[in-house]
């Protein structure tokens, strides 16, 4: 457990795909970042607790990225080893459903993977559990499953944070996610939108947490003066919508976020 006082908290990117991995995690740290390295894929999720699971400032999730499923880099063994490895990570993501265009032909395939991870997870229970979760045009199926295997709902163990990463969908789903606890990181892409605008307004405060989704690109060098950077312009127009002091809206997110990291 740190006892840094970590000023920003990066809920959702992909460092251990940043070719400068460790030279990003040792600067962020250096500025007061943390980050949750959300994985696409269980080898490298492996790969990255090894890299990166030394820095105090990092946290590594097992993931099976949708994309990955539906375009056939990922198989059925990648998919029962992401099960494997989830039902004993306290971190996990990033997971999820895509039934829009980078998913098309492939929704059957993703939704057992998902509804089997999420399987794991409830069955083999931690104490303390965090999940960031892909879900494009498929927020009410992925809930569905949630509540289904017993994360989510009037049943739930109450250990598990469930993160929807860059909400997309619906009032009506983004009103049940709120209803049944469910956590949301907003990044600039997010922003973009006026109803991603609308949504990050609407959140309660300690629902909100901050994401980066970063590097654009796969596995070319990043750094943490960007990571830094998006995090900051995320923060202020966040703040804009709900008219709130940036100062006092980032301390509380990055409260809650380092609690739900166990960096508190």
């Amino acid at each position: 457990m740190s006892t840094v006082d970590w000023r920003l908290v990066d809920m959702h990117c992909h460092l251990d795909r940043m070719s400068n991995a460790e030279e990003v995690a040792r600067e962020a740290a250096g500025r007061g970042i943390a980050l949750f390295d959300t994985t696409v894929t269980p080898a490298d999720a492996c790969a990255a607790q090894d890299l990166l699971g030394s820095f105090d400032n990092v946290r590594v999730g097992t993931g099976l990225h949708p994309w990955w499923l539906a375009d056939g880099r990922c198989g059925a063994s990648d998919a029962a080893r992401a099960t494997e490895l989830a039902g004993k990570s306290p971190f996990v993501g990033e997971v999820g459903l895509d039934f829009g265009r980078r998913g098309d032909g492939a929704q059957k395939l993703q939704t057992a993977a998902f509804e089997d991870i999420c399987g794991a997870i409830a069955h083999h229970p931690l104490p303390h559990r965090v999940i960031s979760i892909h879900a494009i045009r498929a927020v009410s199926t992925a809930l569905d499953i949630l509540e289904r295997t017993g994360i989510l709902g009037e049943d739930a163990r109450r250990d598990t944070a469930v993160i929807f990463h860059w909400f997309s969908g619906t009032s009506d789903e983004l009103a049940r996610a709120r209803r049944l606890g469910c956590h949301f990181s907003v990044n600039e892409h997010m922003l973009k939108s006026k109803r991603g605008r609308e949504y990050a307004r609407q959140l309660p405060r300690e629902r909100l947490l901050l994401e980066t989704d970063a590097p654009p690109g796969l596995d070319a060098p990043y750094s943490a003066d960007a990571l830094e950077a998006s995090l900051t312009r995320v923060l202020s127009a966040v703040a804009g919508a709900r008219n709130e002091c940036p100062e006092e809206l980032g301390s509380a997110i990055a409260e809650t976020s380092t609690a739900m990291l166990g960096l508190a």
